[in-house]
């Protein structure tokens, strides 16, 4: 069967493949193209929409690809770099200056097809820092947003040319926290270019069974079953395709796991009918040994990556099974964050795509059949596979595990750097009457689909979190050199704080895996852990007045994709129980909640 499809053209944003999603999501098939493609590819779609990029516009990066694309006669939208592209093609002017992180109110100027069926004022979610600050003679403003306290208009937040059929968003409606961003894809896919729903999960099954085969033929396949959602549903399918007697699996207890979790993976696997082939080893001294002293982010993600490959090919090679293929239930997050396209700038190293196994993709040595889904396509497409729902929920958990939890320092941040931010800080944050203070230690984030590598601030008071996410957002937005925002859950706001010198090791390693257990634990007796996409708990370096002693940091989520987040609030009475529990431990002398969405903040702290 043939279906209707939109071409989404990957400029290497970091939301890219979450357009293909999301038009997916209404039953019609997407695919990327890449900008350079030959126009012959793109003239069997019935329409486009060009992605976001970490490329500015308004410097003319990025501007040698397929502009033939403009002389179709089929509906092209633009988001982001796409609609800034699209109105200067069309006459347009486009600027450095007006940049918007998070959510804003775009107010839309009339009714139009794009916008069918929905408010004359709509939440959309805003990264940028190029803007369009004139249109071409086509074109008119569909929507415009407000800046700051001010109210200042910032225009051209949505524009469109009904007679040319072209379109631009400068926000993201493929992200969840544009509210009605699905609603407007659907418009622009169903409505203007007209397309029929009738791709479905079931024919993804199909397919990605059938590409198993094709890319395997008659060699077997050896996967790294961690027990999360990802490699159990590429389990599934392995199965599917290849049977039990052709698919082994490793499950390897890297002694970064959480409480109990290497014993809880094995039965599970046994209770799936996965235990044929299923081997178990325990290298937590390998991959301690790996770390060593490292400190640094990538380095230390780099090594257990590489240590993962060795384990793999000693335990192969003990097995008589060297020649299988290796499998990965790697998804498009872990590529997309990795740079792993053309364009894509490196956000944070996966343990999945270090350079060996780089190398053994590029010799056809590895099968990834989930490479091109997001974790709610992935749990959709267990419980079509049958994997019981308990399992399909789980809270994803890092490939690297408590390894990017667990923050190192050689104790050395640059005070003077973090001195710096402090006047600008106390300007946004005294507003909210909060206490804050710039922490000597830095996360990675994205921004505008690039990585930064910037400092957290902690806020002390009592405040509502309506008040605490707003403070956030006005820091992020005025104060350079901040992607995270902390709230601080100890009785005292701190009077100093200074970086310890730490590495990974065996009791730092224990104390994160109780508190990340507490932790646990209270979301479930809580009855909230099912409400709560992911909750990182981190042990960072950091010592609060003198004591000695590590911060603990909470950090709940909602998300549906792991591309964009939001802070969740939890239940007064279980931070209350949290505050007492965790800061009771030995070696911890304070807790605070993380407040900060995806961008400008990333999911993990590493």
């Amino acid at each position: 069967m043939k279906h209707d499809a939109i071409a989404v053209i990957d400029f290497g944003g970091q939301y890219a493949h979450l357009i293909t999603t999301k038009v997916r999501r209404h039953r019609v098939l997407a695919e990327i193209l890449q900008p350079e493609d030959p126009i012959e590819k793109f003239t069997q779609y019935k329409g486009i929409i060009i992605s976001g990029s970490p490329a500015l516009s308004s410097h003319g990066e990025d501007s040698s690809y397929t502009k033939e694309i403009y002389d179709l006669d089929i509906p092209i939208l633009g988001f982001c770099f796409g609609h800034q592209e699209i109105a200067k093609h069309y006459g347009g002017k486009v600027v450095h200056g007006g940049l918007e992180w998070g959510r804003a109110d775009m107010h839309i100027v009339r009714d139009h097809p794009l916008f069918r069926g929905l408010g004359k004022v709509e939440t959309v979610w805003m990264s940028h820092f190029d803007s369009v600050a004139e249109i071409g003679p086509d074109f008119e403003e569909l929507g415009y947003t407000l800046l700051g306290d001010a109210g200042k208009v910032h225009h051209n937040a949505a524009i469109g040319s009904d007679k040319l059929k072209r379109y631009g968003f400068q926000y993201h409606p493929e992200v969840d926290d544009t509210i009605h961003g699905d609603e407007m894809i659907a418009n622009f896919v169903k409505d203007i270019c007209g397309c029929k729903d009738s791709w479905t999960m079931d024919n993804y099954i199909d397919e990605k069974v059938n590409a198993i085969r094709r890319q395997v033929g008659d060699q077997s396949v050896f996967l790294l079953a961690s027990g999360g959602v990802d490699s159990t549903v590429a389990a599934k399918l392995f199965g599917m395709a290849l049977g039990p007697d052709r698919l082994h699996m490793l499950h390897v207890d890297n002694g970064l796991m959480r409480k109990d979790e290497s014993a809880g993976v094995l039965r599970m696997y046994e209770d799936l009918g996965l235990g044929n082939n299923l081997h178990f080893v325990s290298a937590a001294d390998a991959f301690l040994e790996a770390l060593g002293m490292e400190v640094e982010p990538e380095k230390k993600r780099a090594a257990i990556g590489n240590t993962f490959v060795e384990v793999f090919e000693r335990e192969a090679k003990k097995l008589g099974i060297e020649d299988h293929l290796l499998g990965q239930g790697t998804i498009y997050p872990d590529t997309i964050e990795t740079g792993g396209t053309k364009r894509a700038d490196t956000i944070k190293t996966h343990h999945n795509r270090v350079p060996i196994i780089e190398k053994m993709i590029a010799s056809g040595k590895v099968v990834e059949p989930l490479a091109d889904l997001y974790k709610v396509e992935v749990r959709e497409l267990g419980e079509k596979l049958g994997i019981p729902h308990d399992i399909v929920w789980r809270h994803p958990f890092p490939g690297p595990g408590l390894g990017v939890r667990l923050l190192c320092s050689d104790g050395n941040e640059d005070q003077n750097a973090c001195d710096a931010l402090v006047p600008d800080l106390q300007a946004a944050a005294g507003q909210y009457g909060l206490d804050a203070i710039v922490l000597p230690i830095k996360s990675v984030g994205v921004k505008a689909d690039l990585r930064s590598y910037e400092h957290p601030v902690m806020f002390s008071g009592a405040a509502d979190w309506n008040k605490l996410v707003e403070a956030s957002g006005k820091v992020f937005k005025e104060v350079a050199g901040i992607n995270r925002c902390i709230w601080n859950l100890s009785p005292n706001a701190p009077r100093s704080v200074r970086t310890l010198r730490a590495t990974i090791t065996q009791e730092r390693l224990d104390l994160l895996r109780e508190a990340d257990h507490l932790m646990m634990e209270g979301l479930k007796r809580h009855g909230i852990y099912q409400d709560i996409w992911q909750c990182p708990t981190v042990l960072v370096p950091l010592e609060i007045d003198g004591e000695g002693k590590e911060l603990c940091i909470l950090r709940p989520i909602y998300s549906e994709r792991a591309m964009t987040a939001a802070a969740a609030p939890l239940p007064t009475a279980l931070i209350d129980e949290l505050r007492d529990q965790i800061l009771s431990l030995p070696g911890i002398c304070g807790l605070a909640i993380d407040l900060t969405s995806k961008p400008p903040g990333t999911i993990e702290w590493e």
